[in-house]
Parts: C-alpha cells; sequence; structure tokens
C-alpha cells in the first residue's frame, strides 16, 4: 500500500463529540489518549493511505476536521507513544487501530493478526439517517414483561418460514413468520445475545470453530455484520434499525445483551486492535504490582477500566447511541459486577434522563474478589435470579430443595431483593438460560457432554442439578419419557407462576437439545440453530397458554411484595397451604420430604388500565412419583391449568378436593 503523509488537508476541528462524525460538508474526528505523544488518522481510498496528523490537542483529546469526507470513508489511527509494558504502556506508531466510537467496523480480520493495511480493521464513517416512520418504544411495565432469550443468527437459521437469504440475520429474526411465532408465546421483549462487533479467538479460529455467543465484543457502536442480509445493499446499521422497528410494530421490545467488562484484546499477548494501543493504562485495570499484566476479573484476560473517566464515558456514551440513535429499550450487562468496581457506573446510570427510562439488568456477578452480587444492585435495576434456576431445578429434579426454598423463589426472592426497597421485578427468573443446559437436556442428562468444544469437557459448569429421568441422553423408553415430559411442563409453570421476570430461553418451547452440552459457545451449527422441523408435541402451545394465564391473572405479576398479612377488609395477600386444606406450619417448611403444597393468591389494589381476572388463585404443586389429594379452600373452583394433562387447560370445577398427578402443577381460579 502506498502511504501519503498529509500535513495540510486537517483543519483544527473540535474535542466533542468522541468519534468521527459527518455534517454534510465534512467529518470531525476526535479521539482520546491521555498518554500518547501524538496521533495520526489514516484514511484509506483504495490501495494509498493518506496520513493525516492530528495537530490539535485539548483536554487529552486529538483533533481535527476533514472536508469533504464523506459516509463509506475507511479511517484508522496511529497513536504514538513510548512501548513501555513495565510502565503500563504499549503503544506502536505503526499498527493502524479502529476507534472506540467506530459506527462500523471495516475490513477482514485474521489470526495470525495482520499489519497489512488492505486488511486490517478499520472503521467506517457513517450517515445515521433513517426513517423510522413514528417508531415508538412499547414501553411495556417490568410487572408485564415476559423475556425471550434469542441468539439473532440461531433463532431463524433454520426456520422454513423465513426466506432463506434472510436467514440468520437481523432481517430474518424480523419476518413475519418468526414475529407470529413470539406473538403466539405472548413473549413481551427479546433479550438478544451481543450483537456488538466481536471477533473470533485465535484458539477457535486455530480448530475451526468460532466464538458463537459473541461475548468477545470490540466495537461497542458498531453491529456485527455477520448477522446483516444487506438485501439491496441496505446498510448494517439500516437493517439493524428496521429489525427494530419492525419488532416495536408487533409490540415487542428489543434488550441487548452487552459486554462491557472486557474486550476481544484479552492478556498481554492478545492482538493490539484498537484500546491497548490507543492508551493502554487509561482503558485496563492493570495490577500496581505488574503494570504490564491485566487484571482479569472477566476471564477473558483483560478487565475494562469504568474507574477513569473517559473510559466510563465510552461506555454511557455506548449506551444512550443506542437508545436514542438504535431505538433499542434495554440492556443485559454481562458480568456487571466488574462494572461497578471502583466506579461511577452505578450512579451515573441512576441519574442519566435518558437512560432511566429503559430496562436495565444485570448479570449480578465475575470472578473477581466478591464477585457475587446478587441483590446487590440499586433500584431501578433488575437482575438475573441464579437462586430461583437453582433451587427450582433442586426441587423438581434432585429433591436437594424443599417446600420452603421453592416458596421463597415463587414469593419472588424477597430475602434478597427487598430490603433496598425494591419491587419484585427486580429478580429476572429463569430455568435455563445460554450458558447451561436446554430445558430438553436438563431432563435428560446427569452430567455435561461439552467434548465437540475441544476442552476434553473440562468446559461448562459441573453443578447443573439435572437428572437424566433413569436414562443418560435420547430414549425410547415411554416412563423415561413421560416423565421429561412432566417435568419439563412442570419447571415452566413454575417458573410462570412465580413473582418476578419470567425469562424463557428461545428453544425450549421447542424442545430443543444440544445433545448435553452446557456450553456451546463455540458451536455455529445444527447443536445450537433452533429447528423448527422437530418440535416437542404440544410445547408452544403449553408455553402459549402459560404466558396467556400470567397475562390473565394480575395475581401472578404483582408490583409490591407478598406479606401474607389480612387487613380489616382484604384476605390475606397469599396463604401457603398444605395438602390436608391447613395452612402450612413450621415443620412443613423444614421437612425433607413434603413434596406437594400450595400457594394461593389474592390481588394486590388494581392498577389503572390493569386488565385481567381479579380473583383468588390457587397453585396446587406435587413433586412426588405418586398422584396426592389436595383438600381445598372453601369454595368453587374452576381448574384453569393442569401441567401433567395433555389437554391442559382444559376447565373444569373443583370442589372440596382435587387430586394433582405427579410431578404437576395445577392452576385453580375460585370461581
Amino acid at each position: 500500500m502506498d502511504t501519503l503523509i498529509d500535513s495540510t488537508s486537517l483543519e483544527a476541528g473540535r474535542p466533542w463529540p468522541l468519534g468521527a462524525h459527518w455534517d454534510g460538508r465534512g467529518a470531525n474526528f476526535a479521539l482520546f489518549s491521555a498518554h500518547a505523544e501524538a496521533v495520526d488518522l489514516c484514511v484509506l481510498e483504495g490501495r494509498q493511505m493518506r496520513v493525516l496528523p492530528l495537530r490539535e490537542c485539548s483536554d487529552q483529546v486529538w483533533h481535527g476536521y476533514l472536508a469533504g469526507a464523506v459516509p463509506g470513508l475507511r479511517y484508522a489511527y496511529r497513536v504514538h507513544g513510548p512501548n513501555a509494558p513495565e510502565l503500563g504502556h504499549r503503544f506502536d506508531g505503526q499498527r493502524l487501530l479502529v476507534d472506540p466510537y467506530a459506527r462500523e467496523v471495516a475490513g477482514r480480520f485474521s489470526w495470525p493478526a495482520q499489519d497489512d493495511p488492505v486488511h486490517c480493521l478499520t472503521a467506517a464513517l457513517v450517515d445515521e439517517a433513517f426513517d423510522w416512520g413514528g417508531d415508538a418504544p412499547p414501553a411495556i411495565p417490568w410487572a408485564d414483561t415476559v423475556l425471550y432469550e434469542a441468539h439473532v443468527k440461531g433463532v431463524s437459521r433454520q426456520h422454513p418460514g423465513v426466506p432463506e437469504v434472510l436467514r440468520g440475520t437481523y432481517a430474518g429474526l424480523a419476518a413475519p413468520a418468526m414475529i407470529e411465532h413470539f406473538q403466539r408465546l405472548g413473549v413481551t421483549a427479546l433479550s438478544l445475545l451481543p450483537v456488538h462487533y466481536f471477533l473470533d479467538e485465535q484458539r477457535l479460529v486455530n480448530e475451526g470453530r468460532v466464538n458463537y455467543w459473541g461475548y468477545n465484543s470490540l466495537a461497542f457502536f458498531a453491529p456485527a455484520p455477520r448477522y446483516a442480509a444487506r438485501v439491496g445493499g441496505q446498510s448494517v446499521i439500516a437493517e439493524f434499525k428496521t429489525m427494530v422497528r419492525s419488532l416495536h410494530a408487533a409490540g415487542l421490545e428489543v434488550i441487548l445483551d452487552v459486554v462491557f467488562n472486557h474486550t476481544a484484546e484479552t492478556d498481554e499477548w492478545g492482538p493490539t486492535l484498537s484500546f491497548r494501543g490507543i492508551d493502554n493504562r487509561s482503558y485496563y485495570r492493570l495490577p500496581a504490582a505488574d503494570l504490564a499484566g491485566y487484571e482479569n476479573f472477566s476471564g477473558c484476560g483483560n478487565t475494562l477500566n469504568l474507574a477513569h473517566p473517559r473510559v466510563l464515558q465510552l461506555v454511557m456514551d455506548a449506551l444512550r447511541y443506542w437508545v436514542e440513535v438504535m431505538h433499542v429499550d434495554g440492556f443485559r450487562f454481562d458480568l456487571a459486577a466488574a462494572l461497578t468496581r471502583d466506579s461511577a457506573f452505578l450512579a451515573a446510570l441512576r441519574q442519566d434522563p435518558l437512560l432511566q427510562r429503559v430496562k436495565l439488568i444485570a448479570e449480578p456477578w465475575d470472578i473477581g474478589p466478591d464477585g457475587y452480587r446478587l441483590g446487590g444492585f440499586l433500584p431501578g435495576w433488575s437482575e438475573w435470579n441464579d437462586r430461583f434456576r437453582d433451587d427450582v431445578r433442586a426441587f423438581w429434579l434432585t429433591g436437594e430443595a424443599g417446600v420452603g426454598q421453592l416458596a421463597q423463589r415463587l414469593a419472588g426472592s424477597s430475602e434478597i431483593f427487598q430490603a433496598a426497597g425494591r419491587a419484585p421485578q427486580a429478580g429476572v427468573n429463569f430455568v435455563t438460560a445460554h450458558d447451561g443446559f436446554t430445558l430438553r437436556d436438563l431432563v435428560s442428562y446427569q452430567t455435561k457432554h461439552n467434548e465437540l468444544n475441544g476442552e476434553d469437557n473440562r468446559d461448562g459448569h459441573g453443578h447443573n442439578c439435572s437428572w437424566n429421568c433413569g436414562e443418560e441422553g435420547e430414549s425410547a423408553d415411554p416412563a423415561v419419557l413421560e416423565r421429561r415430559r412432566r417435568l419439563q411442563r412442570a419447571l415452566l409453570t413454575t417458573l410462570l407462576i412465580a413473582q418476578g421476570v419470567p425469562m424463557l430461553q428461545g428453544g425450549d418451547e421447542l424442545g430443543r437439545t444440544q445433545a448435553g452440552n452446557n456450553n456451546a459457545y463455540c458451536q455455529d451449527n445444527a447443536m445450537t440453530w433452533l429447528d423448527w422441523r422437530q418440535t416437542t408435541a404440544g410445547l408452544i402451545d403449553f408455553v402459549a397458554g402459560l404466558i396467556g394465564l400470567r397475562r390473565r391473572f394480575p395475581q401472578l405479576r404483582r408490583r409490591h411484595w407478598l406479606t401474607g398479612l389480612a387487613t380489616a377488609d382484604r384476605q390475606p395477600d397469599v396463604v401457603w397451604w398444605h395438602p390436608a386444606g391447613r395452612p402450612m406450619r413450621v415443620a412443613d417448611w423444614q421437612s425433607k420430604k413434603l413434596g406437594a403444597f400450595a400457594m394461593q393468591l389474592t390481588p394486590e389494589m388494581p392498577v389503572a388500565g390493569q386488565a385481567g381476572d381479579g380473583g383468588t388463585l390457587l397453585c396446587l404443586i406435587n413433586r412426588d412419583e405418586i398422584p396426592v389429594s389436595f383438600l381445598l379452600p372453601a369454595g368453587i373452583w374452576e381448574q384453569v391449568c393442569d401441567s401433567s394433562a395433555d389437554a391442559a387447560f382444559a376447565t373444569c370445577r373443583r370442589e372440596k378436593a382435587t387430586p394433582v398427578a405427579a410431578r404437576c402443577v395445577q392452576i385453580l381460579s375460585l370461581a
């Protein structure tokens, strides 16, 4: 490539906003680096690269204005400074670096990392103009939210109703056939695995695999081009916006899984692509005793330094961009504990007028010291509740959790979230998620089977609280299959009747299997793609029926905590019943043998505009291997769900007593 040093083309420009911004006449470029000695803007034009030194530096921001720059222009930076790892500096003035504020990443990256400017990664100048056509966020209340965790590619890659050219893309996710499925289920929000521009690790590439999940971000403003169909020459950004607009029109929110805890540059042996070469000492957390290394609270080699004001600004600017420009409705923060260490991240989010209105979900842990912080986030946040996952599994599958533990999870895990003044929706309840067994595998495998990941089955969680129901893997035994059918339905019912926010793993409603792989992060193939042709009979309708019941009965989505207390004019909001028809006693809660009990719910004061059946609801739970007869509270009851039955939502009257089948949840409404 021919290199031309051009010292005259740049005007002074301004130090804000950071990144590259086109104004119709040209573009302003602004890059933060506190320790750089010089910065070059490198513009790639065919096989020629123009090097334009940024002469202006204001408050550690290097800036310049290039008249005549137009969208599509490829650019990168060369940042000069000391190459002194022992001091925390890793500058290399010959290396092209991606703008941390890049809206679009161009070029190709291959291992081993190449410095050839023709093939290296660069940023591209973009035009953000888009016709949103009156788009407005659905703004669904937290209490009414049902999350559906999905992978952009995997969810539509094999859907026969999606045009082949759109399968596995942003456009495919919002295709009519997909929207029809989401609406049929009744979910309200898609929680998408990472869509920020990310890289595949060298080890995976060498072994012929990829980072399928995408938890290896490099550019926090740029949607991953690998998920773009680009039909009709549409840009990646425009396709993403079109997807959001279509999902919003269907009443569905879009929540992004974002990875701000680390970057794809990994440890000191990783590639220098952006942050490391721009200002390593500012962007990353470095051990005070060894500035040549990295603090690794993520398990991925490095940890972003949100304690630095400019790094915190980067994260906040990225979040605002995805809300204001891309119209997303919220975020799930991967390893969110890493973002809070010594930083003002939580305070910054709390006071931000734009971000206050979107959904914020924390994965409330990392692998650093004091890294498990479930319940430690502020009001306004929701958190993945792994206690719900583990206790519900242990109750139904292993018997290691008793009725008291399950009741605590059904009541919203108040002992975790209530003291901080938060609502029941602080907890995101789930039984399965992307990083674990699918629902079908949870009742089909006693142990993980991750051999195809190339790590000799050492990866993935070893403690899964799973049960194979008598035979490991696939089975033709009718008794085994019936146990699995009943347990899947009981687990799903438990999820949908619990206080808090339920989250389904995409594909569980189809009966999807990963052949016992509980860490399929590197499997971009039929193992992880949803198989729409082979679905478990009736399971989609069963899940849709459960969500319909949750929507019908506001008692299942209360905005205030259950107290168990009666008032002068109201019955107790919850009563816990023994199958013998009496309230549960202390000895019952402490029993290791009791596997059946009931939860009676009465409605809270109605909320203006809230629809639904405000009557008394009774949820009968039996994990035993044999049916249990429940004596019912006084009144005539209508059975609205029997999770064990083929016709699960067929209604019938119950009075005085009702039999509850083995491994079953039955729901009754006071007639």
